[in-house]
């Protein structure tokens, strides 16, 4: 989207301060650019191993002169300092679970229909694999794409999760650690355009880009993904919150793990 000057201030502003953090605390690969459309709008799907991946996907976004545009929770957006923020810079608010998700992706389509990038953790939040593989996807990402005929680019990154473990309070500084980020081709949703978007149109959207971004980092980490990709739902854990567990320990021991015993 345009760029106006106010953005253009909180972009400086906040990368003055983030990349001296980030370049101390990461060494950092980064592969696939000939990948990134630069002519027109597109959709980014990074996977979501730890509550730094914005920044580290941000700082990547930034540095190739592409302005880095979320689909954020919109509880965010009231947090002191971030929010603001995050407003200045002209991020997306988007309702998770709600009536006002759908209006949310609709307003996220005015970043792509003017020729940015919308970044979109396919995902939903962070993932609930305990070895870390992206897991089930949400339609959210198919959805736009099959709206506005925007190329959905996958980004995988590795390395993050070292510093920053998955909801971990504690940021472990050395050894410095090097995160890999490689951006892979669009993904093919030609066949696709133009049908209803049933909800078998937009699973089989969903697990393509899942495909494609599982691949990325299965190359990164030089492991073999599961052959089953992770469901919470199959699980019995919650579908977001820090305490995904809890509903799973309840449900097959009758007992809450944060109540007392």
């Amino acid at each position: 989207m345009p760029e106006s000057i106010k953005s253009r201030v909180a972009f400086a502003l906040l990368a003055g301060t983030m990349r001296p953090v980030m370049n101390l605390l990461l060494r950092k690969q980064w592969e696939g650019l000939e990948n990134l459309p630069r002519n027109t709008g597109f959709i980014a799907c990074p996977n979501h191993v730890t509550e730094i991946d914005p920044v580290v996907v941000g700082h990547f976004f930034y540095n190739q002169k592409i302005m880095p545009r979320y689909l954020a929770k919109a509880s965010l957006f009231k947090v002191p300092v971030l929010g603001p923020a995050l407003r200045a810079t002209n991020q997306v608010p988007v309702e998770r679970i709600t009536a006002g998700a759908s209006a949310s992706l609709k307003n996220a389509r005015t970043v792509i229909d003017a020729g940015g990038a919308l970044i979109v953790y396919p995902e939903g939040t962070l993932t609930r694999d305990p070895d870390l593989w992206p897991m089930r996807g949400r339609t959210g990402a198919a959805r736009l794409a099959l709206q506005t005929g925007a190329p959905v680019v996958p980004v995988a990154h590795w390395g993050a999760e070292a510093v920053l473990p998955r909801y971990s309070k504690r940021i472990h500084l050395f050894p410095r650690r090097t995160v890999r980020l490689r951006v892979g081709p669009p993904v093919d949703l030609s066949d696709l355009q133009g049908k209803p978007m049933t909800k078998t149109v937009l699973d089989m959207a969903t697990e393509r880009i899942m495909d494609a971004l599982t691949a990325l980092v299965a190359e990164l980490r030089d492991e073999t993904p599961p052959a089953t990709r992770w469901d919470p739902a199959v699980k019995g854990q919650k579908a977001i919150g820090r305490d995904f567990e809890q509903r799973r320990d309840f449900e097959q021991n009758g007992t809450d793990k944060n109540e007392p015993a």
